[in-house]
């Protein structure tokens, strides 16, 4: 049976040669790292996080959680080895089993479900998400339509349109938000996803307060204060680097938004879920390396990249921090210490 060559494959030692003059392209005397801070967990994840590595100290496994608790592969598969059994919807939970809403937030019709089949609910929805819940219900109770400003299909933004979905509208974009129509556009307030990126949202407000002069929001921003520091942080890193880093999984919005905002002023900028994400041509003439991290990764990671590229020569590791986070959220009674 002829193999690869013949059947006109690649050649592995031209492949294996390939990669060797690529990954010494990327290797060099010294390179900086301009390490951002804050970032990687905030007070919501690292709450959300510990809420089920207590319900299964307390309860034992299996513990279900319905979605995944916070976007992050390691994260989950953690919880996962340790007995955590993630399912999309209630109906793989047995009747009466524990199960933990994730930190993005469920809408009351996934309560009600989870009351008629009697699970033993732990809330591990972030502080901040349950802030806009509130406010969606406020506004919709008022008479108001309620524009939510966010991304389809994401977690929290179906928890929240389902607080008032009969008074609730999604936009996504500057265009949505121009062309809404609403039944009074006197009666009209916003709402955001917690995760977005600030300037892009800002750009949409503008939009929708020329559309509904009378336009109502809330006393603070939604756009949760790990997003709003994490983007600053990164700001200020971005301008002096060849290359950004980000680390975070695929899925995770804030992570995502951190990516766009390096590449909309100007810096290459890729998301790597770990250290084998990084690709050397990345790296190639990169002298100073950008370095953050999605609120959902775990500080580990970073620390691993920083070691990989150490791999590759000397590493100088500069820190810039922006602001110094100290929030902390309590945790819901089911799972407090007694």
């Amino acid at each position: 049976m002829p193999g690869p060559l013949a059947a006109g494959g690649p050649d592995p030692a031209d492949a294996a040669r390939a990669a060797f003059a690529a990954w010494r392209a990327a290797a060099g005397p010294t390179r900086t790292v301009l390490l951002a801070a804050p970032r990687s967990f905030c007070a919501g994840v690292e709450r959300a996080v510990e809420i089920v590595e207590r319900a299964l100290a307390q309860r034992g496994s299996p513990v279900y959680v319905r979605k995944q608790i916070v976007h992050n592969t390691h994260v989950v598969a953690d919880l996962e080895s340790r007995g955590a059994v993630f399912v999309d919807e209630l109906s793989a939970v047995p009747e009466g089993a524990t199960v933990v809403f994730s930190a993005h937030g469920v809408s009351p019709a996934v309560r009600a479900e989870a009351a008629d089949r009697d699970l033993r609910v732990v809330d591990a929805t972030c502080p901040l998400v349950t802030k806009v819940h509130t406010e969606a219900r406020r506004y919709a109770d008022r008479g108001d339509t309620v524009v939510l400003i966010g991304h389809a299909g994401h977690e929290e933004v179906e928890g929240t349109l389902g607080e008032a979905p009969e008074r609730t509208v999604l936009v996504e974009t500057p265009a949505d938000a121009a062309a809404l129509e609403v039944p009074d556009p006197r009666r009209v307030s916003y709402l955001t996803q917690t995760t977005l990126a600030v300037d892009e949202t800002a750009e949409v407000v503008d939009a929708l307060r020329a559309r509904f002069p009378d336009l109502r929001g809330p006393a603070s921003a939604d756009i949760c204060y790990a997003t709003t520091n994490r983007q600053d942080a990164l700001r200020s890193i971005a301008e002096d680097a060849d290359l950004v880093l980000v680390v975070g999984s695929h899925n995770s919005s804030n992570s995502q938004r951190l990516v766009e905002l390096a590449r909309r002023g100007g810096t290459p900028a890729h998301l790597v879920d770990d250290t084998g994400d990084i690709r050397a041509d990345w790296l190639a003439g990169a002298a100073t390396v950008g370095l953050t991290a999605g609120a959902s990764a775990p500080p580990g990671l970073v620390e691993a990249v920083i070691t990989a590229l150490g791999g590759l020569g000397r590493v100088a590791v500069r820190e810039r921090e922006t602001t110094r986070e100290t929030v902390r959220f309590t945790l819901p009674s089911a799972v407090r210490r007694p």
